[in-house]
């Protein structure tokens, strides 16, 4: 159950029930008030007239959030939902601080509160990036870029990627490497020390993206996920599931370690960054740490 969708959902509720109430039956005594003053005030102005038919009190109050709340509700379900990038898991593509936009479409029209595909409107590719309900908790939401789809053989050595295309009735590919090319490096300082990271391009299906690993990280094989009847640090996507990692591949929870992703989970898939902040306070600075030192204004737009 999606909790912030029933409390928009019951604010819509309790806002159009007060918004039909006052159309229905306070209106119209507030239309013979103005027609009554009218009669005693013949020159009143436009301005007088249309303070008598705005909606007053609480439930007048109530009643004109209706329009706004219902299109919120709309909007968030069925269009574009709004999510905050909180880690570092998908750099260098998104950043911590990134706020996207999720299309809530892409892969079928659902319910709002129990994420139930109701209309098909297609299915994840390999190289999108979607958020969905993480699998070992549903009330928390991720973001990481599909690797295998159904059918599919994902195997991951030696920090890279190996797929077997879903095998056909006619022919059953070995699996390949996608092709790669290194482009520059990254550097960050992580508890006094300098970590650095090769950046790469990546080819995954349709898309051209860009990823990161850390060659001085351990691999952490012995907390892969083991799927029965495979090898370690091989996967086989079952019907119905994905297998997604993060583009910071020394630096994500994702299917290597806790298995698929359910399709019933999937929420939407991402578009774009339509605003990004940058958190640089320090303990020295006036302004504490959650307060954005900037915005990163050149982060704005389409992603890979």
């Amino acid at each position: 159950m999606n909790t912030f969708a029933l409390i928009l959902l019951i604010a819509t509720v309790v806002t159009g029930a007060a918004f039909f109430y006052d159309f229905f039956k306070l209106r119209p005594k507030r239309k013979l008030n103005k027609e009554a003053f009218l009669k005693a005030k013949p020159d009143a102005d436009k301005k007088e007239l249309k303070k008598l038919m705005e909606p007053t009190g609480l439930l007048g109050q109530i009643a004109s959030l209706f329009p706004i709340i219902l299109f919120v509700f709309l909007f968030r379900s069925f269009f574009i939902e709004p999510f905050r990038i909180p880690s570092g898991s998908m750099m260098p593509t998104l950043l911590s601080g990134d706020f996207i936009a999720v299309t809530k479409w892409s892969y079928g029209i659902r319910d709002p509160l129990t994420n139930k595909t109701l209309i098909e409107t297609g299915k994840p590719e390999r190289g999108d990036v979607v958020v969905f309900k993480y699998p070992e908790d549903t009330n928390v939401d991720y973001i990481k870029r599909v690797v295998g789809v159904p059918g599919d053989e994902v195997i991951y050595r030696n920090k890279k990627i190996y797929l077997r295309k879903a095998c056909t009735a006619d022919s059953c590919d070995s699996p390949v490497g996608l092709e790669v090319e290194e482009i520059g490096t990254y550097s960050e300082e992580s508890f006094g020390f300098a970590e650095n990271y090769i950046l790469f391009k990546e080819k995954l299906g349709k898309v051209n993206h860009e990823a990161m690993i850390n060659p001085r990280a351990p691999e952490f094989l012995q907390y892969y996920y083991r799927q029965p009847g495979s090898t370690l640090s091989s996967w086989i996507v079952p019907e119905g599931h994905y297998f997604v990692m993060g583009d910071n591949r020394d630096n994500s929870r994702d299917s290597r370690f806790w298995g698929f992703v359910p399709e019933e989970y999937l929420i939407g898939k991402t578009i774009g960054i339509w605003l990004s902040f940058e958190f640089n306070n320090g303990p020295d600075d006036i302004l504490p740490s959650f307060i954005p030192s900037s915005i990163r204004f050149s982060r704005i737009g389409g992603i890979d």
